[in-house]
């Protein structure tokens, strides 16, 4: 019997008993279906996929490769319940088990509507189906991005839409995936290119009926956030009358079907021909109508008494006109007498204080050192003084 003290090895490693555990429980569990709930989901830059599957009891830490949760045609989100199929691996470096997704559907359509709404809350809430955000749609398109699939019957019941009612306008279709696996990234990246295009007037995404796995790209975020942040408009025209999607719900304008969404994009051919036949019919009667009011009132003027007696209403007018200078010419005078007796006062003013009257009076101004003595307390007798008389100048020098 061995003891923990015997020479002999009785014991594992850290590393080899998870390296036992790992071949023990990976063999065991190669291939099995877990159904649960979503929590903690994160989606990696790298493009995998790390999340928890939970129920009431218990969770385990699951994770899924980029290159296999491409086939996956919806986002997870937390709180949705889902089927994943894979295998029980081990990460030795934190001694941990998970699984090794290789597939995940939604646990019935159940789950998907309720995905819907929990998307739906979210973005209601942030305001991407306010109506202070849609952008109208102009009235007569030049030309029309689609974003929908080449060869479905959606594009080619909008093309005979468009042939039907303005074959004028251009369509610019860009193929786009509308189902499956990778279907919302490259609605999302097309619509995004038609709005780098430049020459659009407007952007229609639309494709055919179908369940709703079928329409599930158009109940994706990142199509959304495309949509709302389009500069162009946007008619959402996915599914049938019944359907209803997230991005109808985003889109400037809602169509039932593909078709419903071009003829809401287009006008009428047979309406404007319809307007331009009326416009011309009125248009004629209205001219006569206006040429015969002009017409009376040409004939009212020419019967008025001002073009009876043209002579006195000139007179009139001269006598108005002679009147109104009158009055403008006395005005002017009163002004400048004003201004002139002003004038003569303010001269005056200035004459009495002008300091050559005062010194002519007798008086002189005393300087001393560059300054003015108005006092003889200020008078320094040890220096020269200077006295300005109306006349001249006389420097005194003082002696000390």
């Amino acid at each position: 019997m061995q003891t923990l003290f015997d020479t002999e090895k009785n014991y594992y490693s850290v590393s080899e008993i998870t390296s036992e555990i790992k071949l023990l429980l990976e063999d065991s569990f190669q291939q099995i279906s877990i159904i649960g709930e979503i929590s903690n989901f994160k989606a990696h830059v790298s493009g995998h996929w790390y999340f928890t599957l939970k129920d009431s009891n218990a969770q385990i830490s699951c994770t899924m490769w980029k290159g296999l949760n491409s086939y996956v045609f919806f986002t997870p989100q937390d709180g949705m319940k889902v089927v994943v199929n894979g295998k029980i691996s081990v990460y030795p470096p934190r001694g941990s088990y998970q699984i090794d997704v290789r597939s995940m559907k939604a646990a019935g359509e159940g789950e998907l509507q309720a995905a819907f709404e929990r998307l739906k809350r979210k973005l209601a809430e942030e305001g991407l189906f306010d109506e202070h955000y849609k952008k109208p749609v102009p009235f007569m398109p030049k030309k029309i991005g689609l974003v929908t699939a080449i060869g479905g019957a959606a594009l080619k019941d909008m093309i005979n839409v468009a042939n039907r009612r303005f074959p004028l306008v251009e369509l610019f279709v860009i193929p786009t995936k509308v189902q499956g696996e990778g279907a919302a990234k490259e609605i999302a990246e097309n619509i995004n290119k038609l709005n780098d295009k430049g020459d659009l007037d407007l952007i229609i995404i639309a494709r055919g009926g179908g369940s709703l796995e079928d329409l599930w790209a158009f109940n994706e975020e990142i199509v959304a956030r495309a949509i709302f942040e389009s500069e162009l408009p946007v008619i959402s025209g996915v599914g049938h009358e019944v359907d209803f999607t997230i991005a109808d719900y985003v889109s400037d304008l809602r169509a039932p079907t593909p078709s419903a969404a071009m003829e809401l994009a287009t006008p009428d051919q047979a309406e404007i021909f319809a307007f331009i036949r009326d416009f011309s019919y009125t248009s004629t009667d209205n001219i006569l109508y206006t040429l015969k009011e002009k017409e009376k009132q040409v004939r009212n003027i020419l019967r008025s008494h001002g073009f009876r007696l043209p002579e006195s209403l000139v007179k009139n007018k001269i006598q108005f006109l002679d009147n109104l200078l009158y009055r403008i010419q006395t005005r002017m005078d009163s002004i400048l007498i004003s201004n002139k007796n002003e004038l003569r006062y303010l001269s005056k003013t200035v004459e009495n204080f002008n300091i050559n009257n005062t010194l002519k009076k007798g008086f002189a101004i005393v300087q001393q050192s560059g300054e003015y003595i108005e006092r003889a307390s200020k008078l320094n007798k040890g220096k020269p003084v200077r006295l300005k008389f109306y006349d001249n100048e006389v420097v005194i020098e003082q002696k000390k």
